[in-house]
């Protein structure tokens, strides 16, 4: 059998212009959300990643339509789901089982969510309890996947979310459009508002009124035509490498600059980042821009509270950046990185920690005291792409050569990850081992 992994040489500089896949989020949403819409959805651009492509695959089994023109372009033909023969498997999707949950509490017919052993470990409890409020009868095995799923008539609520979490606001609102009555949804601070902006555009009677989300069910959703902006959480990799790597300058082109996605731009001008954001249009409801990105010398930060939210899937290669930092960076309240694909804080602690760095693991973050010098060695991804691609950037970033496991994953993600790092001049390939 062979094992995948990333092989790393430090010490080439980033230059050039590039572009990232298509928005992780945005391409889940819209093709569930063209499944829903009456009419033919256009989508290009769309992410050809491993979590997309299982959310792509429950809706063909869900009877819809979607012809394919290469792997990033799409044409979703929407209308009533039907019921599918067998569970749906989301595989390693999070986003896509909360969300399609959300879709099949108010379907005419059962069906049964399912994924793979890491998905099956995630909490989902926090969907549970406020689609059973609206009446929906979904069950879990210990609270997790699978879940069961039979049909009932739904009423609409109003849900203040314990934490931010857009997987789960989304997951109320979608089940909001079968709903009898109005949803409303309360956050507790500022959270993704993909859903949100997306069934605005497709014509649902949607309103925003500063964290609280109100949706009146009844219209039938419109079928999009639009292009998918490249993933922030994608092009952070990238920022973060550029940054610590001496000499780089790179820029980043047609990326989405949604304010509630991009907090770690906010906290690495703090620490003192030479990045450039120019807003270029709107795709998908959502703002898009080009950012230039030139390596700087970087100071300590403190992180916690609302920032933390707009920056929840970027905490990995922060904290490969926090080790370049002079000064002592903490983090906090971000409690959340424990129940993602891995328990991120405890993860990465303890990879960086084989390549010398001495990091201080905390319950709800991390403490640690920069810069420090990292050393080459084998680690491990985990299976969890932002773990491994973060990973990565901290052997370009390292003395001597490293080794990063499971390269595999990151596909779930970012295909051709380590090609878009060598098309700017990182030493980075992926090689293959036989083992067994």
């Amino acid at each position: 059998m062979a094992v995948d992994y990333f092989a790393i040489r430090p010490g080439m500089a980033l230059h050039g212009e590039t572009r990232v896949p298509g928005d992780k989020s945005i391409s889940h949403r819209s093709v569930m959300f063209g499944a829903l819409a009456d009419g033919v959805t256009h989508i290009r651009d769309w992410l050809p990643a491993g979590d997309t492509e299982a959310s792509l695959a429950t809706i063909r089994a869900l009877g819809v339509e979607v012809e394919r023109h290469g792997p990033t372009e799409l044409t979703v033909h929407g209308g009533a789901l039907k019921q599918p023969s067998g569970p749906l498997d989301l595989v390693n999707a999070g986003t896509g089982i909360r969300l399609l949950a959300g879709i099949m509490v108010g379907q005419p017919f059962p069906s049964v969510l399912d994924g793979s052993e890491q998905l099956r470990r995630r909490p989902m409890k926090r969907i549970i309890e406020p689609l059973t409020q609206m009446g929906a009868n979904i069950h879990g095995e210990n609270d997790r996947a699978p879940l069961t799923i039979e049909s009932a008539h739904l009423h609409g609520i109003r849900y203040e979310l314990p934490v931010a979490s857009a997987q789960v606001k989304s997951a109320v609102l979608l089940a909001g459009l079968f709903a009898e009555g109005e949803t409303v949804v309360v956050e507790p601070g500022p959270g993704r508002d993909h859903t949100e902006l997306m069934l605005k555009a497709m014509g649902v009677d949607l309103a925003v009124d500063g964290s609280t989300v109100t949706l009146r069910p009844g219209q039938p959703l419109r079928p999009m035509d639009f292009t998918v902006p490249g993933d922030f959480s994608s092009a952070a990799f990238l920022i973060v490498a550029a940054l610590l790597i001496p000499g780089s300058d790179i820029t980043l082109t047609n990326i989405s600059i949604n304010p509630t996605r991009t907090g770690l731009l906010d906290v690495l001008r703090e620490m003192g980042a030479d990045i450039a954001v120019e807003e270029t249009g709107l795709q998908a409801g959502d703002p898009v821009g080009t950012i230039r990105v030139r390596h700087s010398a970087l100071r300590a930060v403190d992180v916690g509270g609302e920032v933390v939210v707009r920056m929840i899937d970027e905490f990995p290669i922060f904290m490969v950046a926090a080790l370049a930092a002079e000064g002592t960076t903490t983090v906090r309240d971000a409690g959340e990185l424990r129940v993602k694909e891995t328990d991120r804080l405890a993860v990465m602690t303890a990879e960086l920690t084989k390549l010398g760095a001495q990091i201080e693991e905390q319950a709800d973050g991390f403490m640690l005291v920069g810069p420090q010098t990292l050393h080459g060695a084998p680690v491990d991804g985990h299976d969890d792409h932002r773990i491994a691609m973060s990973l990565v950037v901290a052997g370009l970033c390292a003395d001597g050569d490293t080794v990063v496991n499971d390269a595999r994953c990151a596909s779930d993600s970012f295909p051709g990850y380590a090609e878009t790092l060598a098309k700017l001049g990182a030493d980075v390939a992926v090689r293959a081992v036989e083992v067994g």
